[in-house]
């Protein structure tokens, strides 16, 4: 097993979050390498320019600013080493408002793939259940 690629991935994702807190849609975009797949259960999308992917992430950072989400915290549920250069893993992300009050949560898995100058990058990243866990807290917070 690699420990270092295994040790990296969790450094990754606090980057990731933080680059997501910062809304800087052209690092969050440096994490992914292209081309790269986005998937759910209603889309398969594939990205082979980087400009159109951080366009994506700047509709994702309106929609964290209208409903004021401000903070990302990734947990790492596991990392299933496939090669010295492949991970998968299973993420949790959490997302809290300015008074770091939940708001919702959801699952990811990524393929990651350790680029050139050694450094992980996104190629396959699949939602697992964000759209429900939104629609889930949208309807909750028109109850109140």
């Amino acid at each position: 097993m690699n420990d270092q690629l295994y040790k990296q991935v969790n450094m990754f994702f606090d980057a990731y979050a933080q680059a997501l807190e910062n809304h800087d849609t052209k690092l969050m975009t440096y994490h992914y390498q292209i081309p790269c797949t986005l998937l759910s259960d209603d889309n398969a999308t594939t990205f082979n320019e980087a400009s159109k992917l951080e366009g994506l992430f700047n509709q994702g950072v309106g929609f964290y600013k209208q409903f004021g989400i401000v903070k990302a915290r990734p947990t790492v549920w596991n990392k299933d080493i496939w090669t010295d250069k492949i991970v998968k893993t299973k993420v949790n992300w959490q997302y809290f408002d300015a008074d770091n009050k939940p708001v919702y949560n959801c699952d990811y898995q990524y393929v990651l793939r350790m680029a050139k100058n050694d450094q992980l990058k996104i190629i396959l990243s699949v939602s697992v259940n964000e759209k429900e866990r939104m629609n889930e807290w949208q309807e909750q917070k028109k109850k109140k």
